[in-house]
């Protein structure tokens, strides 16, 4: 009597879009039982805008100053918190392991993350932009679609940042200490308190590897200048492909279960 070995099935490498949106609508579906957490992606960043125009209300000058590069702060924050979290869940809760199970590669279950988190972050840029532009006054130079695409990229690098360091997070609880150690050094040394070439030459030097400090930049592009300049293409450019490289990174790095 001889007996036939079955092999076990070997996720697919290459990225598939059905597998891709699949694991975006199911993220989506589970998202919807979950308002809290849709009200703290969209309406949080509306939230911290409108009362920092209020904290400045004597002084509605330094509003617009710091309020453009808030526009990209925020979204960033929010969407690297609520990710870390949402995919960390999946892990220990024994769903990423059982999807990785079936013919699901990782680039598509990052990608479908990705997808789901991305459309949030569509509907939070827009309605943070709108409420600054045309309901708290916030005067810019430029364009108000080329200030949507910066914060639109500034959330989507939240996303990739927060996918990218649930892999090493053992619990919820340490996701969030992971926003100390990847987003305030980031803060700190992006130019929102002080010019960077004003800083001390090595900080100057880490800011300037930090995407961050680019997010900031090009908001402040589109705060005094008309028209898309270099500087702007060069800023956006350099977001996006550290939320690709992160994305990479991620995916690469995602694991069946946090041990």
């Amino acid at each position: 009597m001889t007996t036939t070995a079955t092999r076990p099935v070997t996720p697919p490498r290459a990225l598939n879009a059905s597998r891709t949106t699949a694991t975006a609508a199911r993220v989506l579906r589970q998202l919807t039982h979950d308002p809290r957490t849709i009200a703290l992606m969209i309406l949080v960043p509306c939230v911290m805008l409108f009362l920092l125009r209020y904290v400045f209300d004597g002084s509605p000058r330094t509003f617009d100053n710091i309020g453009a590069s808030l526009l990209g702060i925020f979204p960033l924050i929010t969407m690297f918190l609520v990710t870390s979290i949402a995919t960390l869940r999946e892990r220990t809760s024994g769903t990423l392991e059982r999807l990785l199970a079936m013919p699901l590669g990782k680039g598509d279950l990052i990608a479908g993350y990705a997808l789901a988190f991305g459309t949030l972050a569509i509907i939070q840029s827009a309605l943070a932009t709108g409420l600054a532009l045309w309901f708290l006054d916030l005067d810019v130079t430029g364009s108000p679609w080329l200030l949507l695409l910066v914060a639109l990229l500034d959330a989507l690098l939240g996303t990739a940042l927060g996918l990218f360091v649930s892999a090493f997070a053992a619990s919820e609880f340490q996701a969030v200490q992971f926003m100390p150690a990847v987003i305030f050094p980031q803060l700190l040394l992006c130019g929102l308190f002080t010019p960077r070439d004003e800083m001390h030459p090595a900080l100057e030097a880490v800011s300037n590897v930090l995407p961050m400090s680019y997010a900031v930049d090009g908001m402040n592009e589109v705060l005094r200048h008309t028209d898309m300049t270099a500087m702007f293409v060069r800023d956006v450019l350099i977001v996006a492909g550290c939320a690709l490289l992160v994305l990479v990174l991620g995916a690469a790095t995602l694991r069946r279960r946090t041990v």
